[in-house]
């Protein structure tokens, strides 16, 4: 399957430095190029490290809302993305999608007060029910589960952040629905169960940039097996009196 997003490029030449914000960053600074996978590809790394600028930046090069949704969303509550997007070459593929979505859990609220200020029936195409009526959890679902479309982009920037453990396997389900309908995905996340869609792509985000890795090398992988396969020694670890 051709996917939608080849790979993306950084400019490196159209960076005035690479010693201001957010060109400094790990996720940055070091960054060549970053091959998408045609069905999903995922980015994990500490925080502060750049990730979610990049996939902002991503999404906005794409033609997405930097505060999330579709192309056709251009609300703005508060303007804060980086210029980073004007130093990014997109490698497209030759089909073009025919849906697409840029999720983004810290902007989720704004997105759903955007939508019942628009009104016009678009929150049928979200399950019918306001977003605002529903928990957080419930609102990221519904989003999942009824605004995807299939044979589309989308763009997922920590979308466990709402979502409890069994919900964040029901997320792993409809994405699998999706990409059997030629969807591709491009997911920031820490969850290491968002993070076990087979055969993917994962990207692990250091402080030297961007590297492949397995699934059972990365960071959420291991603390959370290290945590759960040794809880007694851990805790005894982190609650020891200072």
């Amino acid at each position: 399957m051709d996917p939608y997003l080849r790979r993306v490029e950084l400019l490196r030449d159209q960076v005035e430095s690479f010693d201001i914000y957010p060109y400094c960053l790990a996720a940055v600074r070091h960054l060549t190029e970053i091959e998408f996978h045609p069905k999903v590809t995922y980015i994990v790394g500490e925080n502060g490290t750049g990730k979610s600028t990049v996939l902002e930046a991503l999404a906005v090069a794409w033609g997405f809302n930097p505060e999330g949704g579709s192309r056709n969303f251009n609300f703005s509550t508060r303007s804060s993305h980086s210029g980073l997007h004007e130093c990014l070459r997109l490698i497209r593929g030759a089909r073009k999608p025919r849906d697409g979505f840029f999720l983004r859990a810290e902007s989720f609220y704004n997105l759903a007060t955007n939508l019942e200020e628009l009104g016009g029936g678009l929150i049928n195409s979200y399950g019918g029910r306001s977003l605002h009526d529903q928990s957080h959890g419930e609102a990221f679902l519904a989003t999942f589960l009824n605004r995807f479309n299939g044979w589309g982009l989308y763009i997922l920037d920590e979308p466990e952040s709402a979502l409890s453990p069994l919900r964040q396997m029901s997320l792993l389900a409809r994405m699998h629905q999706l990409v059997l309908q030629d969807s591709q995905f491009i997911i920031a996340t820490h969850s290491p169960i968002v993070l076990a869609y087979p055969e993917a792509a994962i990207y692990q985000l250091t402080s030297t940039g961007f590297a492949r890795a397995v699934y059972e090398d990365t960071e959420p992988y291991k603390v959370m097996k290290d945590f759960i396969d040794n809880r007694a020694k851990m805790l005894e670890i982190l609650l020891q009196p200072e």
